[in-house]
């Protein structure tokens, strides 16, 4: 996996370790940090459907990863819509996880970039929940 992806991924954290400290430190209002914190959030799970629609049109499968591929989206627009305050918070949290976990078992991309693909998302997902987990005690 090139150094740039790492770093870019990381890079995206900035906005969930750097909402709740602005909110913290009072540089912003705890309403408007928590609107763009689950904007960003939501934003970023709907990119992790990206791999799978991409993975499934290579492969040339439309298997379940295809439809699964969308469901990123579907929960965070879902979520954005019809929830609000820690409810929203919890599920874009299990959406994380859930993705994750289909991400683990249903690529299929070279063993070395499963395995580094697999720690990198395990490090970045436990840390975005930890700070959703953060923003409900807000």
């Amino acid at each position: 996996m090139p150094i740039s992806a790492k770093v870019l991924a990381y890079l995206g954290l900035i906005p969930f370790i750097g909402i709740p400290i602005l909110i913290f430190s009072e540089l912003l209002s705890a309403y408007s940090g928590y609107v763009y914190f689950v904007q960003y959030s939501a934003i970023i799970l709907s990119f992790f459907g990206g791999i799978h629609w991409y993975d499934a049109l290579q492969k040339k499968r439309t298997n379940h990863q295809l439809y699964v591929s969308m469901a990123p989206s579907i929960v965070a627009w879902g979520a954005l819509i019809f929830l609000e305050g820690s409810m929203l918070l919890s599920v874009l949290s299990i959406a994380y996880i859930a993705i994750l976990m289909y991400d683990k078992y249903n690529l299929e991309l070279e063993r070395q970039v499963v395995i580094e693909y697999t720690f990198l998302r395990i490090v970045l997902t436990t840390l975005v929940v930890l700070c959703h987990f953060l923003m409900v005690l807000i």
